[in-house]
């Protein structure tokens, strides 16, 4: 059970939705929430792009290849996903970072990125 009426956003509002086509999160249930036993962080709502799944595929994170017994399509550019924070953290190092949508990036994110350097990629900055 995913809990995620009670998970908010890097704003610190009530977390938004992601994605359902494809359908994204760690509980897949269209959200980046999260809990303690994903290590991964997938609290980062990006719209990715070819560039950021390229460069994730060389990092070792294929997020482009479907694995249809995961029930996972692959991604292509313009799709929204839950990214790993670290993976996100590691991309901007890189210059690969992809747009991220702030109102659907779980506040756990900010223990990896800071809230700042998520502004810089956003979508939706108010």
């Amino acid at each position: 059970m995913s809990d995620n009426e009670h998970q908010k956003n890097v704003l610190g509002e009530k977390l938004e939705s992601c994605s359902i086509d494809p359908l994204t999160g760690w509980f897949r249930d269209g959200c980046c929430n999260t809990n303690e036993v994903d290590h991964g962080v997938h609290t980062v709502c990006a719209k990715v792009t070819t560039k950021f799944l390229e460069w994730a595929k060389t990092a070792g994170n294929d997020l482009m290849t479907p694995h249809p017994e995961f029930n996972f399509p692959g991604l292509k550019d313009g799709d929204n996903w839950c990214v790993c924070a670290s993976t996100y953290a590691e991309s901007i190092k890189a210059g690969t970072a992809c747009k991220i949508y702030l109102k659907k990036t779980n506040y756990k994110t900010l223990e990896i990125i800071p809230l700042t350097k998520l502004k810089k990629n956003a979508i939706d900055l108010s």
